[in-house]
């Protein structure tokens, strides 16, 4: 379908809701989330938002169908930050929304998940703030809550646990937070979510285990949530960073681990029938020995 004719439908499907969508305005920046990957998942605010676009500042791991959903004469640019990749500068993306907001333009910065979820996006905000430049958001669909429940995985489940920690794997530098209190994870939350993890899974698990955490402990692994070529693993603690290799898992990935992992195994297969265009494999488990 042509833009246009993309354009015009999603004009006239926002026009006959029940209910006023976000009206962009000259200077302003959005941050908008872009939900866990598949371009359904996305909300009605932020297509109303896309479709008021001048620019569009987007991460690497949007789905392109989302950028047809832009004026015909918007800019678009990625801005995406790739771990182990050249990537845009967080300061100069700062730098950049400003910018162009000061030169009147309606400024889209989409962003993966949720903005405010290990997103940079409260960065990105504090900074427009403090440069007066007028910063709304769009809140998004997080992976660790859409991409999870499409793999078959609730965060909670009131037989199991009350609680549960969500963590990034990831600091300024591109290491484990040296915040992190391993003794109070390993003990106090019965499920963790550990984003941009998987190439850190291995000293993960060490250090839980080191800090009480059982080995037997299970653990869930999903690649590329919501996608086509969405994968999954369930594992244990001790074994996950074996049977990730043997999976050939790739980032982005989601690890799950604690009590609510093992779910995927009797929920993916109808759970993952929710979206069209979506039909991901069974989750993966390698079979040992009990000797």
């Amino acid at each position: 379908m042509p833009l246009t004719s993309i354009s015009t439908s999603v004009t006239q499907l926002l026009s006959a809701l029940p209910f006023a969508t976000p009206k962009v305005q000259p200077g302003d920046v959005w941050l908008v989330g872009a939900g866990p990957g598949h371009p359904g998942l996305l909300t009605l605010n932020a297509l109303s938002v896309l479709g008021q676009a001048d620019i569009v500042l987007h991460d690497a791991l949007i789905d392109p169908l989302l950028l047809q959903m832009v004026p015909e004469t918007c800019e678009i640019e990625t801005v995406g930050k790739r771990g182990g990749r050249l990537s845009a500068k967080q300061d100069d993306i700062n730098t950049r929304l400003v910018t162009e907001a000061r030169l009147q333009k309606r400024v889209i910065r989409l962003k993966g998940g949720d903005p405010f979820l290990f997103g940079r996006g409260a960065e990105e905000a504090l900074t427009l703030v403090q440069e007066n430049i007028p910063v709304r958001v769009v809140p998004g669909i997080s992976a660790a809550t859409g991409g999870l429940a499409l793999a078959g995985i609730p965060l909670t489940h009131r037989t199991t646990n009350s609680a549960v920690t969500l963590l990034t794997a990831r600091d300024k530098t591109g290491v484990l937070p040296e915040t992190l209190d391993w003794q109070a994870l390993a003990q106090g939350s019965p499920a963790i979510v550990a984003f941009m993890g998987l190439a850190k899974i291995e000293e993960i698990a060490q250090k839980l285990i080191a800090a009480g955490r059982p080995a037997e402990d299970p653990v869930a692994v999903v690649s590329h949530a919501t996608h086509a070529d969405q994968a999954s693993v369930i594992t244990t603690l001790a074994h996950c960073a074996e049977d990730i290799a043997k999976a050939n898992l790739q980032a982005p990935a989601l690890i799950v681990i604690g009590v609510v992992a093992p779910l995927a195994h009797q929920l993916a297969p109808s759970l993952g029938q929710s979206l069209p265009d979506y039909a991901p494999a069974p989750p993966l488990s390698f079979q040992r020995s009990s000797s």
